[in-house]
């Protein structure tokens, strides 16, 4: 009978020696962490999350007219193949003046969607936007605009993207713009925001 073939293992490393281990010389073996006790004496402090002073309950104090409107990346290219204006479907939903702001981020992923594109860049780059420079690493979109949103309670957030939804939810006082039915509608907007003041 002839040797029998060993099935080769792919990705194996070696075995390394712990530095822990009794074998290795005192200096060079790793220090045992020692726990530290807790005094039950002690003041215990917990770190409660500030509210922002814009928000009574869920109601947004700093939203109003002329609404600023972050928009998404696939808000631009839905409202293309509705065949929507953004700007005055945004007034037609609102009715009062809107502001659409756009973030670097947003404005490289769509320069990294190409040609096919093109349209939807052109749009974004017209002066009635207003652009919002990113201070932060990567051009990851939803996490810049979500940042942005829990910082800065004057926005509203322009999204179809179902996940980046559900993550403006969770955040008090912001509204959320989205298409349906070829036209614009809000979401977690009360009715009295346009409402003049008496």
């Amino acid at each position: 009978m002839g040797k029998q073939k060993k099935a080769r293992k792919y990705a194996t490393m070696k075995r390394m020696i712990s530095l822990r281990d009794q074998r290795l010389k005192e200096k060079d073996r790793a220090k045992p962490k020692v726990k530290k006790k807790d005094d039950p004496s002690a003041i215990k402090e917990r770190e409660v999350p500030q509210y922002p002073s814009c928000l009574f309950f869920q109601y947004n104090t700093q939203l109003g007219p002329p609404y600023h409107i972050l928009v998404d990346t696939n808000f631009i290219n839905f409202s293309i193949k509705a065949k929507l204006d953004l700007v005055q479907s945004m007034m037609d939903c609102l009715y009062a003046k809107c502001i659409p702001c756009i973030t670097d981020c947003v404005m490289a992923e769509i320069e990294k969607l190409g040609q096919k594109y093109r349209v939807a860049l052109r749009i974004a780059k017209d002066p009635r936007f207003e652009r919002l420079p990113c201070m932060h690493k990567g051009t990851y979109a939803d996490d810049c605009l979500v940042q942005r949103v829990t910082q800065h309670k004057c926005y509203i957030v322009a999204t179809v993207d179902r996940d980046l939804k559900r993550r403006i939810r969770k955040i008090p006082g912001v509204p959320i713009m989205y298409i349906s039915n070829h036209r614009y509608n809000i979401e977690r907007m009360p009715d009295d925001y346009g409402a003049p003041r008496l």
